[in-house]
């Protein structure tokens, strides 16, 4: 099981949308994942066990793990390309 956090500025409104997104991908392809939905600041918390960051914020630092940029899901441009990078990482 793929741990995924999915972080957006406090960790409340446009997570929501993107967590929901991801918990449907996942449903639809069969892919078990742990879902943390978490404020930006937060993600330094998850480091030694998450698998993926998928945020709507800005983020400079480097992690551990493959980070997405998620701001298309409120953009509504390019969601499907953002979602196939997302697929990619959860299979891996």
């Amino acid at each position: 099981m793929k741990q995924v956090l999915v972080a957006c500025g406090a960790g409340i409104a446009t997570s929501t949308v993107v967590n929901n997104a991801i918990e449907e991908l996942a449903k639809e392809n069969g892919i078990k994942v742990d879902l943390k939905q978490i404020r930006i600041a937060e993600v330094s918390t998850y480091e030694d066990t998450a698998d993926l960051l998928v945020t709507t914020a800005m983020t400079k630092k480097e992690y551990t793990f493959p980070v997405i940029n998620a701001r298309t899901f409120l953009t509504g441009i390019g969601v499907e390309d953002t979602k196939k990078q997302i697929l990619e990482e959860l299979l891996k």
